[in-house]
């Protein structure tokens, strides 16, 4: 069965903390998630982005195999930040461009006119796939900038 993106839901909480566990025991960088998520904490993101922001998923049908958030900070209501996260197994096929491109097709329809990428610091793999997705932004979004969050105080202010 083909993935397909869809919006996350409640009942993905527990696989959307487990993708963020294995993400975190592959990858000694900083994956912009500081601390591993429990259920309670991926549906309190749910919650807090109300209708201003969104988690996404790719499912297969079986399981989820990556997901990707939308978040917003009512200090700054024309931005965005978008971040993708793909299961060790399922990377290099598609799975965050996909997301990323829901993301930023999420921030046109809710008026963002500044989609900003949420940058792990000394992530390489990151900072590669965040520069080539800037790109998309003008696709998607008309009119839209993108920015990447290069500084630690920079991703502070977001």
């Amino acid at each position: 069965m083909p993935a397909n993106v869809r919006h996350a839901k409640p009942e993905d909480a527990e696989q959307i903390a487990e993708i963020v566990r294995e993400i975190m025991a592959d990858n000694a960088e900083d994956i912009g998630i500081d601390v591993p998520l429990s259920h309670a904490d991926v549906l309190l993101w749910m919650h807090r982005h109300g209708d201003n922001g969104a988690l996404f998923v790719i499912d297969d049908g079986r399981h989820l195999l990556a997901f990707g958030s939308v978040d917003f900070n009512s200090a700054r209501p024309n931005e965005c930040v978008i971040g993708a996260w793909v299961r060790p197994l399922n990377r290099r096929q598609g799975h965050a461009t996909a997301l990323a491109e829901e993301g930023i097709a999420f921030a046109r329809d809710h008026g963002y006119r500044k989609v900003r990428a949420r940058l792990p610091e000394n992530n390489e793999a990151a900072l590669s796939f965040l520069s080539s997705i800037g790109a998309l932004v003008p696709l998607f979004n008309p009119g839209a900038t993108y920015e990447l969050p290069l500084y630690p105080e920079q991703r502070e202010q977001a």
